[in-house]
């Protein structure tokens, strides 16, 4: 997807258990002057007493799993039905898979590329997805993954001449930026749908343009096509882990 504090209530806790410490230790010593044939027994009382007071060590709570253990193949996730809408006559209808994948399975794409059914059609369409684990150096996946959305929404969004809204119903998050730009003397109408759907950040892109004097597809039409886009890569993601 490359294209495109203040002290915690726990620490502070923490630190008012550790300031109770010498407290507990000073009432315990004064315990035991009461008289001097009982100074040792009293003292040693104290010393017990102020040691089974003090906090226990806490330890951090387990991080929660990840909700999605691994991705679906990048060309699948998008169904053929909305392929032959969103490209039709697309160059490679099963898709082609983006060079941005690894092994590891926490990064995949594909794309798909056509000129309509007239050859003057021109579309462009793109996913891609990044799983998170979680870890303790990096924290919860989707606490990763929230980020990462918000990094992307806010790249996108600093492009000039965009509109970004807040899209529902996709996911646990999402946000639709749509503009246009000019390539070769050729205006295309573009959208993008940033999605987070647990500990896994979806991007959508999708473009249109009509050739050689032909009409462009409106901006709605493109958003809400990249949209069905997105819905689609979202309930794949689902099935590859039910």
């Amino acid at each position: 997807m490359e294209r495109r504090r203040r002290p915690s209530k726990r620490r502070l806790a923490v630190l008012l258990a550790g300031a109770a410490v010498p407290a507990l230790l000073v009432a315990g010593c004064s315990s035991g002057s009461g008289g001097s044939s009982g100074s040792d027994s009293d003292a040693d009382g104290g010393k017990d007493g102020s040691a089974s007071a003090a906090p226990s060590a806490t330890t951090t709570p387990p991080l929660a799993p990840a909700r999605f253990t691994t991705l679906p193949s990048p060309c699948s996730t998008v169904t053929k039905d909305t392929v032959t809408k969103l490209v039709p006559k697309a160059k490679h209808s099963g898709g082609t898979a983006t060079d941005t994948a690894d092994t590891g399975g926490s990064r995949s794409g594909c794309s798909w590329t056509g000129n309509g059914t007239d050859g003057f059609q021109y579309r462009w369409l793109s996913v891609s997805l990044e799983r998170y684990d979680s870890s303790a150096a990096l924290g919860a996946a989707d606490l990763q993954a929230h980020q990462r959305f918000t990094d992307a929404v806010s790249a996108a969004e600093k492009t000039a001449g965009t509109t970004a809204t807040g899209v529902t119903g996709v996911g646990d998050e999402a946000r639709s930026i749509s503009g246009w730009t000019i390539v070769s003397k050729v205006k295309s109408q573009n959208d993008s749908v940033v999605v987070r759907t647990g500990n896994v950040v979806v991007l959508v892109e999708y473009d249109g343009a009509g050739l050689e004097g032909k009409k462009n597809p409106s901006a709605k039409t493109v958003d809400g096509d990249a949209q069905q886009a997105a819905k689609d890569v979202v309930a794949a993601i689902a099935a590859a882990n039910a």
